[in-house]
């Protein structure tokens, strides 16, 4: 362990006990939400959901439970930073968003209750034994079956049929952007695709890994889910009109800033059904006990502005199966 982490824990334990009786003291139980995306529109409407999910079922933060967030912004360090802070609050139950959040809180506790949403392979990635029975101290709402990486194939394909070559911008750091790419990859022989990876590691990357894979024709994009995807969101969009890329996303806030399609699951709905496992932790369920659940919710978006653009007709019956079209 580096001298700065091991300090930094040492810290966090320091503060426990005197934050432990504060807990005591006023009777509220304790939530920590650890966010890694920042506190602009979608992340204060995720948390909007989960809250009001709370408020549903009798509990209301500063009356009767305390609810501790800190927002990551995408920030590697910053995460591990408010994971470190959030597990010395000593909190009843800690929610935690994504693959990026659960890593340091692993790490940090074996013990405190987390329920997570978004993460894609909870199995994969070691953070509970499996779906049905958990086991330990984690359980929550994954992201999505793997099959959906043939599902995002046919909608680009459908959408731009002259597609041949599909580059899938992915996070290697973690088994989620490792799981999405390799779906894909298995899936493109029925498509007649080849694929390659595209890592979003940081802006410079991403823009001139997409630069260059541009440089040929009849390619596509497909966006994966993660927080880098999330934080980089505007570029990517931008990247993709600029070099006149077909793409499909993960999640529809990015169609409705430009991107051409979207499919995946409701990450509002996630935060939601999380306040229901919450509440059952708070009144003594074990994580250990209660089931890893998958998305209930799917959702199809379509810019036809952007399709306009690209110079692409967007099929009839695409548009009448989508939940959201932007002309």
């Amino acid at each position: 362990m580096r001298r700065r982490d091991f300090l930094t824990l040492i810290g966090c334990a320091a503060v426990w006990p005197m934050t432990a009786y504060a807990q005591q003291r006023d009777g509220q139980p304790r939530i920590g939400a650890l966010m890694t995306v920042d506190d602009a529109a979608q992340g204060q409407a995720r948390m909007a959901a989960f809250r009001q999910g709370l408020q549903q079922l009798g509990w209301i933060d500063g009356r009767n439970i305390r609810i501790d967030v800190r927002w990551s912004g995408g920030d590697d360090v910053k995460m591990r930073k408010d994971a470190a802070e959030l597990v010395a609050l000593a909190p009843n139950v800690i929610l935690a968003t994504g693959s990026a959040s659960m890593g340091p809180l692993t790490q940090l506790s074996s013990t405190v209750p987390t329920v997570f949403v978004i993460v894609p392979d909870p199995v994969g990635a070691g953070y509970v034994n499996s779906l049905a029975r958990p086991g330990g101290n984690v359980t929550g709402f994954s992201l999505f079956d793997y099959n959906i990486g043939g599902k995002w194939l046919d909608l680009l394909k459908q959408v731009a049929p002259g597609v041949t070559r599909v580059g899938v911008l992915r996070d290697p750091a973690i088994s989620g952007g490792l799981g999405q790419y390799g779906a894909v990859q298995s899936a493109s022989s029925s498509f007649g695709v080849e694929t390659s990876p595209i890592n979003m590691r940081d802006a410079t990357e991403i823009e001139r890994a997409i630069a260059a894979f541009a440089t040929s024709s009849g390619g596509g994009l497909i966006v994966t889910g993660s927080p880098l995807a999330f934080l980089h969101g505007g570029l990517i969009v931008t990247l993709a009109a600029r070099h006149k890329l077909p793409t499909i996303y993960n999640e529809r806030s990015f169609v409705a800033n430009g991107g051409l399609i979207s499919y995946g699951p409701d990450f509002v709905d996630q935060y939601r059904l999380a306040a229901g496992y919450v509440d059952r932790i708070l009144k003594g369920e074990k994580p250990a006990d209660l089931p890893v659940q998958a998305p209930t919710k799917y959702e199809l978006a379509i810019n036809l502005k952007t399709a306009k653009t690209l110079g692409l007709t967007v099929p009839n019956t695409l548009i009448g199966r989508a939940d959201e079209v932007i002309e």
